[in-house]
């Protein structure tokens, strides 16, 4: 090593740091060579250069002079030829020779010295090596003839009068002109200028074509009839225009000889100028063009900004953002990459939105195209992702990238973003709006399976509607859906509003059922002054204040509200002590809601608010009850509601005790083990931005391979749904893939308001194998299990228990959102679920879909006349405008199919109420502002029937458990007449009649087997048809009588038998095929055979009903419950005791549903 070292050369001194700190003479005096830079551009040629050519601000100046100077010397040809008296003759003298004055004589020559001077240092300074080039080019050799003759008439004075062609110099002006707007636009930035360009050069060819052809044959004519120039303009106009009136005609053959060349120019030049004019013109048309500067100052406008703008996505914007009465003066400029489709273009062919609607082709992520789009004076600009994408991830990306892009550029335009999936929604969360897809989604179809139908609730409420659909029907049940789903949720500060300002100082639940008994209008949350946040429902103890936000359902704002006041009758008070709040039917409040015109006019009645005393006999009450075994005992009637809470009369219902375990007697313990699950959050969210919500979790994580349904490990060795012997019925998820947003599907069904043993299992039917980190999130939640399989497979969905489910949710798959066709893109959804509808027709099945307009093959019945007169409905609602055409199907109507693109609203309509995204995200429970209350369901069953009128329930809900009701979902009996719904067997019929429930109770009359079979237990039977129901006596008869019958009778029962056979044919082979698959899995079938057929009901939503409205068996009531955890300060005992004066909490057969 030292010998290695020896050999090593120091370094000279001026490679040494310390010689380089210190400054080493011997290195400053090194030879070094002193290098100067842009030597050529010093030059006096590059420096002409620069400032005749290069320079953008010079060489405009430069080209402007040129302009000037050409068109000076064709207007000094016009005074010559003014000036000028020819003689009469016909010869070539006329032609060669001119009268031309001494002075115009001297001005002509300085301009054409100018321009020749002009002309040779600008060949001098674009000289390339090739002299020739510069030459023979067409504006160096019509600047000679123009310039030299001039010159050479000041060495030899005759030629002086020597005509010369100056008037050629006109397009030596319209070459300068391009040369010059070229520079111009360079000079200002400014690239978006052809057609402009284009426009400019064809009327400069057409002007310089007309004036080269009026000063040529007025010339030549000098020989001739010595036509004056506006005698030669009016030939040359009316020659090119191919009128031809034949008054004026060229004499002499050389002015014939100029008209057909010119005639010959023009047919060349011309249509090529027109076709570059018109190839530019429909670029533009693809392009879109600008949108204008002084337009964007003067006139609102917005930004849509889209990957590909389909014709769906376009009419659900623009129906929904111009329904508002303020954005009619709006202007929507769409921003899209792609070239506009067919449909599209006729679309925005039609006058309605051709003078509101800009296509401009672009991306957002050039800023040229975002000045294009005058993005930085637009109001708001849209950024909806692609939902099609296979790659649901990179539509995504692409989003995020136009979000920055559009902030980068604009930051002052408030934006409104679309998410598809929630992992990437913090990287818009500068945005004012974001909704995401996933969580959205999954959060109302988990909110469905305990509160029926709430994408519909949901999808009514996002949209804008006036309730005008369905009117002309002669369908009940029709008219009043289609007139509730007018409701939407608007706000006013309560200061200013009519509804509200009388409840000042009064409590929350107080006003919410006066002013619903008072005006028909539904309070629903509120916000203060000082707090951002928006309570739903926060509970009696919250005291109204004049500075408080109000957000109501109504079927318009208070704004368009017309306040008709009926003469009120007084009422004598009455001594008595028990007297009720109601004392008769003539007593209800009968309210009348005629939405016209955008203004409703409301009939007011009874205004007072008598409240009964708490206290006193029972014999003063007018509410009787139903009396239980005869005996004279009754009910106590509704108790009013209080203007303030009281706590030792009111107590919220704190599910925080879970009294379902407390209350249990010892009859219940038999046999059953409860599972000890305690109250938290989540520890492991999937993804950042998630909400967090307090849940029912494990004590101790399930290992992951107790996750899997299908395989038994070491710590269970169970296989099968029915081997888990699970106590309610389970809820089964298809999904492609395990994606974040089905964590938002858990959490609600967790949620710790819902009561522990109501807790449904969720079986997760994958068609891929989750990762570690989805297992990871949902291993804390208790009865959450998956499974590999698919939706279309028997084995697998019999496997996962799909006999013992209660509701089966089928989420589109991304696989399959794009196809050739765009509408084919739910066909393979569409089949399986309807195969399912077939084999499980008891089953409640939630679908999701990519299109809306693909729902009307959801339960499709082919023969049956009444869903063909649902499809004309639809039709002439769309011919009507509605928004909400395809809100009488059946499974929509029902909450069996949505799709998500419905929600696409929820962000257009956040422009004006940029509240909906927070409350409808408060509703589906994914965010949990503390205070705020959540949304839930309850049951009204044959015994609560004594409340009579929604109305009345409203006071007994307020009253009782602080709960404000927000709509009914309706459920009626229909026989629909497809061949299909009379093809079960008279032994099966049998079977079903003899069936009783679990409880053994009966099915209700009219009940039709409860809400789509969603709360059906065991053998609870459907009413059979009336058509089913007298066939069978016939049928008994026929069997009797069968044996003593010989020849034609005989015949006719036997045809009958054969016809009974082929009927019952295809239910029996259906059953057959799903009992021997199971035979073949080694399940039990007795399950199966337990399932019956309730598919002859038909379901509805109304959102905020009057008050009148008659309460029917089997109705589900949305209910907004307040927050338990606000309330927690109330002792145990007070809780307890409360709970025997509120309503009777529901059995595990309707899980989260409070009967009286």
């Amino acid at each position: 090593m030292s010998d290695l070292d020896a050999e090593l050369v120091p370094l000279p001194p001026r490679y040494r740091f310390r010689d380089l700190l210190l400054g080493d003479q011997s290195f400053q005096n090194d030879d070094r060579v002193q290098v100067e830079f842009y030597v050529n551009e010093n030059t006096f040629k590059e420096r002409l250069k620069l400032f005749f050519i290069k320079n953008q601000r010079s060489s405009l100046r430069i080209r402007l002079f040129n302009f000037s100077l050409k068109l000076l010397t064709c207007l000094l040809y016009i005074v010559r030829v003014l000036l000028d008296d020819p003689a009469l003759g016909i010869g070539w003298a006329p032609i060669l020779w001119v009268e031309r004055k001494t002075a115009l004589w001297a001005i002509q020559v300085i301009v054409a010295i100018i321009s020749f001077l002009e002309t040779m240092l600008l060949i001098y300074l674009s000289y390339k090596g090739n002299i020739w080039e510069q030459i023979f080019r067409v504006a160096f050799i019509l600047e000679m003839i123009n310039t030299l003759p001039f010159i050479i008439t000041i060495f030899w004075p005759p030629l002086r009068n020597l005509f010369i062609p100056v008037f050629l110099n006109c397009w030596l002006a319209k070459h300068a002109l391009e040369n010059m707007i070229n520079d111009f636009h360079r000079a200002i930035l400014r690239t978006q200028s052809a057609m402009f360009n284009q426009v400019l050069i064809l009327f400069c060819t057409l002007l310089c074509l007309v004036f080269t052809g009026t000063c040529g044959i007025q010339h030549l004519e000098r020989a001739g009839d010595n036509l004056s120039l506006l005698t030669s303009f009016y030939f040359c106009i009316v020659t090119f225009s191919t009128v031809g009136y034949g008054d004026v005609t060229p004499k002499i053959w050389p002015s014939q000889l100029l008209v057909v060349i010119m005639i010959c120019v023009a047919l060349v030049v011309l249509p090529l100028q027109f076709e570059e004019l018109v190839y530019l013109w429909m670029e533009r048309q693809k392009s879109g063009g600008n949108y204008s500067r002084h337009r964007a100052q003067t006139e609102k406008h917005v930004i849509l900004c889209v990957s590909s703008l389909k014709i769906d996505l376009l009419m659900d914007f623009l129906n929904e953002f111009y329904a508002h009465p303020r954005l009619q003066d709006y202007y929507v400029v769409i921003l899209c990459p792609t070239e506009m489709d067919i449909q599209v273009r006729r679309v925005l062919q039609i006058p309605l939105w051709s003078q509101r609607v800009i296509y401009l082709q672009g991306s957002a992520l050039k800023d040229q195209d975002l000045m294009r789009a005058k993005m930085d004076n637009g109001e708001a600009c849209f950024i909806l992702s692609s939902r099609n994408e296979v790659d649901r991830t990179a539509a995504d990306h692409q989003t995020i990238l136009r979000a920055w892009a559009v902030k980068d550029f604009a930051p002052n335009c408030p934006l409104y973003v679309q998410i598809l999936k929630p992992e990437n929604k913090f990287h818009v969360k500068f945005a004012e709006h974001v909704v995401c897809e996933e969580e959205c989604k999954y959060a109302m179809l988990a909110l469905s399976c305990i509160c029926p139908a709430t994408p519909t609730l949901i999808t009514l409420l996002v949209h804008t509607s006036r309730g005008q659909e369905g009117q002309d029907s002669p369908e009940q049940w029709q008219r009043m859906y289609g007139r509730c789903s007018g409701n939407e949720v608007y706000h006013i500060r309560m200061g200013d509003s009519k509804f509200f300002r009388e409840y000042e100082g009064k409590s929350f639940t107080y006003a919410a059922f006066h002013a619903h008994k008072k005006y028909g209008v539904c309070l629903i949350g509120l916000k203060r002054e000082e707090n951002k946040s928006i309570l739903l429902n926060p509970g009696p103890r919250h005291i109204l204040a004049a500075s408080d936000t109000c957000f109501y359902i109504n079927i318009t704002k208070e704004e368009n509200s017309a306040f008709i006041f009926k003469q009120e009758e007084k009422q004598k008070k009455k001594g008595s002590a028990g007297q009720g709040l109601y004392e008769g039917s003539s007593r209800l409040p009968v309210h009348s809601i005629i939405a016209s015109m955008g203004t409703v006019a409301m009939d007011l009645q009874n205004t007072e608010c008598r409240p009964a005393p708490s206290g006193g006999g029972s014999g003063g009450s007018k509410l009787a009850l139903p009396t239980e075994n005869g005996s004279g005992s009754r009910r106590p009637s509704i108790a009013p509601v209080l203007e303030v809470a009281d706590s030792s009369t009111l107590l919220p219902c704190d599910l925080l005790s879970d009294q379902s375990e407390d209350e249990m007697t010892p009859s219940d313990e038999e046999g059953l083990s409860v599972a000890e699950y305690v109250k938290g959050y989540p520890p492991n969210s999937p993804y950042i931005g998630s909400s967090p919500t307090l849940c029912h979790l494990l004590p101790v994580k399930a290992p992951f391979c107790c996750l899997r349904l299908d395989k038994g490990c070491k710590h269970n060795s169970y296989e099968d749904a029915k081997a888990y012997g699970f106590k309610n019925k389970l809820i089964i998820v298809s999904a492609e893939t395990a994606g974040n947003g089905l964590y938002n599907f858990i959490v609600p069904l967790r949620a710790y308001y819902r009561p522990r043993r109501e807790l449904n299992p969720i079986v997760l039917l994958l068609d891929n194998k989750p990762d570690h980190h989805f297992l990871e999130a949902i291993c804390c939640f208790p009865m959450v299990y998956y499974m590999e399989g698919s939706v279309d497979n028997l084995d697998s969905l019999l496997q996962c228990g799909i006999i013992y489910a209660d509701n089966l949710v089928v989420v589109d798959k991304e696989s399959t959102m794009s196809a050739e066709e765009d509408y084919m893109a739910d066909a393979k959804t569409i089949v399986s679920v309807q195969t399912m509808f077939r084999l499980f027709p008891s089953l409640s099945i939630t679908t999701e879909l990519t299109h809306p307009s693909n729902m009307r093959f959801m339960q499709f019945r082919a023969k049956d006349s009444y869903s063909l007169a649902l499809s004309r409905l639809e039709k002439r609602e769309r011919e009507n405008g509605s928004n909400l055409a395809f809100m009488f199907r059946l499974p929509f109507a029902a909450g069996r199919v949505f799709s998500i693109s419905m929600l696409d609203t929820l962000l257009y309509q956040s422009f004006v109420k940029d509240y909906m995204i927070p409350i409808t995200r408060l509703l589906l429970g994914l965010d949990t502002t503390p205070g705020s209350g959540y949304l839930c369901a309850m049951k009204v069953t044959e015994d609560d029937l004594w409340i009579r009128t929604y109305g009345r329930l409203f006071q007994k809900l307020c009253s009782s458990s602080a709960e404000i009701p927000i709509g009914i979902y309706r459920t009626e009996c229909h026989v629909f007449s497809s061949e299909s719904q009379v093809s079960v067997s008279m032994g099966d019929r049998e079977d079903a009649r003899e069936a009783k429930g679990p409880w053994g109770s009966r099915a209700g009359p009219g009940g039709g087997g409860g809400a789509h079979g969603r709360h059906a237990v065991g053998g609870d039977s459907a009413e059979p048809p009336l058509l089913r129901r007298k066939s069978l006596p016939w049928a008994r008869r026929l069997s009797r009588k069968g044996a003593g019958h010989t020849g034609k009778a005989a015949a006719e029962w036997i045809s009958q038998q054969r016809l009974s056979l082929y009927q019952r044919s295809e239910r029996q082979e259906l059953s057959e095929l799903v009992k021997n698959r199971m035979k073949h899995l080694g399940l039990p079938t007795t399950g199966y055979d337990e399932m019956n057929d309730h598919q002859n009901t038909l379901s509805y939503v109304l959102i905020n009903p009057p008050p009148d409205t008659r309460l029917e068996p089997n109705d589900i009531v949305y209910l907004i419950r307040s927050d338990p955890l606000a309330h927690v300060a109330s002792s145990s005992r007070s809780r307890k005791s409360s709970c025997g004066n509120k309503l009777a909490s529901c059995s595990p057969e309707t899980r989260d549903e409070t009967q009286f």
